[in-house]
């Protein structure tokens, strides 16, 4: 669907929503403590809608493959639609530099969202090896919702968190965005141009407890200092 016809509404994101995403982090990090490694997928919505984003959003998420990559034992899959019924996933890969070069190729192209296809693939994929967390980032929801969450409430009970990121705030989408986090264990938090530090940060945190859990994230705080680590102390002090 097109730009116009999609009318998004952003909406800065607030205090009380980085603090109930961070809570959130804290309640799964609690049970991601093996310390082994873990794998993250990746999906974003490349339909036209998301062009004004785009570029932001490509530098924040190279950075988080980035800051991964010195854990260890994270391995990442990129998946994402756009146009007519596209959509591509690569392999697992443990490094970032191809990562980062594959989506920093990806251009978006109007159509409908996929985020049915998503969900469904990342079931069959912890199906087959646990995938310790599904991050999303895309801006509206152009599908039926119930379907959405039962979805989610599969990945829920198979232990695959969905954090979601909405592009805007727009209202119905993120009733749809905050169903899905909530009924698959994950949580939900909307972004703009205006906070990118933010979305940073918080993405790194997701791919931190996924490849470590709390250990790996206290690591990384201390390490990088700065925004990192009041992040990582509001995690690690959560109760």
């Amino acid at each position: 669907m097109n730009t116009e016809s999609k009318n998004i509404s952003k909406t800065k994101t607030t205090d009380s929503e980085v603090e109930a995403f961070l809570t959130k982090v804290a309640e799964v990090s609690r049970n991601s403590e093996t310390g082994n490694g873990g794998r993250l997928l990746f999906a974003i919505d490349a339909t036209l809608s998301r062009e004004p984003t785009w570029d932001m959003a490509c530098n924040i998420q190279s950075e988080m493959f980035v800051a991964t990559q010195k854990l260890g034992g994270l391995e990442v899959q990129l998946a994402f639609y756009r146009g007519f019924g596209e959509m591509k996933v690569t392999k697992w890969l443990s490094g970032s530099n191809e990562l980062v070069s594959r989506m920093n190729k990806v251009r978006c192209v109007a159509g409908r969202t996929q985020i049915r296809k998503v969900l469904r693939h990342a079931i069959k994929e912890s199906k087959i090896n646990q995938v310790n967390a599904l991050v999303f980032i895309g801006d509206v929801i152009e599908e039926d919702i119930d379907d959405l969450g039962h979805l989610a409430g599969q990945l829920g009970l198979i232990n695959t968190p969905v954090f979601v990121f909405q592009d805007g705030g727009e209202p119905v989408s993120r009733m749809g965005f905050e169903q899905i986090a909530r009924l698959s264990n994950g949580a939900y938090c909307p972004f703009d141009a205006s906070s990118a530090g933010q979305l940073s940060e918080l993405l790194k945190a997701v791919a931190i407890f996924s490849a470590g859990g709390r250990t790996a994230l206290e690591k990384f705080g201390n390490d990088v200092g700065g925004k990192a680590l009041q992040i990582t102390h509001q995690i690690l002090n959560r109760k």
